[in-house]
């Protein structure tokens, strides 16, 4: 028999992100993107999957239901302290469990590695902020952490919607009010919650996943109305977020939505966790401002993804940021191989990659120069 218990206070004093149940393997955790069985444990039975399910279900009758209906359930728990997102879903007729640990402490906004560009934005009065990212990728810590500021900087009511709710928020200088979303929770789903927090008096409204063409109108009709919205899709670079959103629509409705998010979007940074030569996981951002230049591609009938990531690259003067150039940066400060850089881009733009890298480290060893000149005039 397995204890859930004891396996989960392991992973919490590991500092695991996420705790696999699976039957015909030990209970695994997941380290820094390494999965290690936890030591001391047996190999699952079906018999103890089933123990597990009893163990999150907890006898909620409606949440049994749910799962037998769907084959799937997202919900919450806690241990030892700490708020837990708990997956559960099947595999070869056999329950199956993914559980995320939630710190109880978000990490501070500098710490992250989002570019401060991105809390600027914050301040905007209107409009549509994307936080986009493969999953894993720490988009709901960088969401997080952007509520926090606003939380402690700002005086904003601040709406969010989640599936489920991770990290509990405490009204600072805002007021922050969480809703979970699902079958017998605050809302049926992520479009309804939108829809009706125009009848909240929000400042701000954050939507935890952006998946569909209903609940992307509503974010739109929210911005249009005056709110800033801030939303997460699952989309890997700025480029393939306006693609994504745009393949939301019919052919006939995609020229207005263009001119509808070439005016409402703001800002779009798509981010990944690559592990450091520390061991430690360090962010990847790339940073899409959407000026008059990006918003008159996003207008165009076709465009393509290389004009997009031409206009980023073209752009830092404004605090856009070129995937490329958060690689190059990550390698000449040390923080990544070289190998880890050019595994994230195609191979035609390897090249690319190596002139930035060869400019950084010319601007690096001229910067060092100097400094050094200064120290020997002192």
């Amino acid at each position: 028999m397995v204890s859930v218990e004891a396996v989960l206070k392991e992973a919490i004093a590991r500092d695991a992100s996420d705790v696999h149940f699976i039957v015909g393997i030990k209970p695994t955790m997941r380290i820094r993107r390494d999965l290690i069985p936890i030591k001391g444990t047996d190999v699952l039975t079906d018999e103890d999957m089933y123990e597990i399910y009893d163990y999150f279900i907890r006898g909620n009758v409606e949440k049994d239901e749910i799962f037998r209906k769907n084959r799937k359930l997202d919900s919450s728990a806690e241990v030892a302290g700490l708020r837990l997102r708990v997956n559960m879903s099947m595999a070869n007729e056999v329950p199956v469990f993914t559980i995320r640990i939630i710190k109880n402490e978000l990490p501070k906004y500098e710490d992250l590695g989002v570019p401060d560009v991105v809390r600027r934005m914050m301040y905007q009065q209107q409009g549509l902020v994307l936080v986009t990212g493969k999953t894993n990728s720490g988009k709901t810590t960088t969401l997080n952490a952007l509520i926090n500021e606003i939380n402690e900087q700002q005086n904003k009511k601040i709406l969010t919607l989640e599936n489920p709710v991770e990290y509990k928020h405490i009204c600072k200088k805002s007021i922050v009010v969480q809703k979970e979303i699902g079958v017998g929770r605050d809302c049926l789903s992520f479009s309804d919650g939108v829809k009706n927090s125009l009848r909240e008096d929000c400042d701000i409204l954050v939507i935890g996943e952006i998946r569909d063409r209903e609940t992307m109108d509503a974010a739109i009709e929210t911005a249009e109305s005056g709110h800033l919205v801030i939303g997460t899709l699952h989309t890997k670079s700025c480029a393939e977020t306006i693609d994504r959103i745009v393949n939301f629509y019919d052919i006939g409705d995609q020229t207005s939505v263009k001119y509808l998010l070439s005016s409402l979007l703001k800002l779009v940074v798509s981010q990944r966790l690559l592990k450091a030569r520390n061991d430690k996981l360090v962010l990847v951002p790339e940073v899409m401002v959407v000026d008059n230049i990006v918003g008159g591609i996003i207008r165009k009938e076709k465009f393509g993804v290389s004009e997009i990531e031409d206009a980023i690259q073209s752009n830092s003067e404004k605090g856009s940021i070129a995937l490329i150039n958060s690689l190059a940066e990550l390698f000449v400060n040390d923080i990544i191989t070289l190998d880890q850089a050019k595994a994230q881009i195609e191979e035609k733009n390897i090249e690319i990659l190596n002139r930035t890298i060869m400019q950084l480290k010319i601007k690096k060893d001229t910067a060092e120069g100097k400094m050094s000149g200064m120290t020997r005039g002192l």
